[in-house]
């Protein structure tokens, strides 16, 4: 049983990812205004940080989805992984 757990586990693609570390590498490669743009969220728009971001993200469950859909959807260099 236990092998099926960890099968389980390495299906998920953000497994070892955490929201902050996914938040700061959007930043880097888009930009606040562009995160603004993709995701139309205040905390990307009007005086963005990665500290106020979090904090809303980790209490909009639809926000952070849209995040972390975006998050999947770019394209990363294998050396920025």
């Amino acid at each position: 049983m236990p092998v099926q757990v960890n099968k389980t586990r390495n299906q998920d693609p953000l497994h070892g990812v955490t929201l902050k570390m996914v938040l700061t590498r959007l930043e880097e490669k888009y930009g606040w205004e562009e995160l603004g743009h993709r995701i139309n969220i205040k905390c990307f728009t009007n005086d963005p940080s990665i500290t106020s971001s979090l904090k809303f993200l980790r209490k909009t469950p639809w926000a952070r989805q849209k995040v972390e859909t975006l998050y999947l959807r770019s394209k990363w260099q294998e050396q920025d992984v």
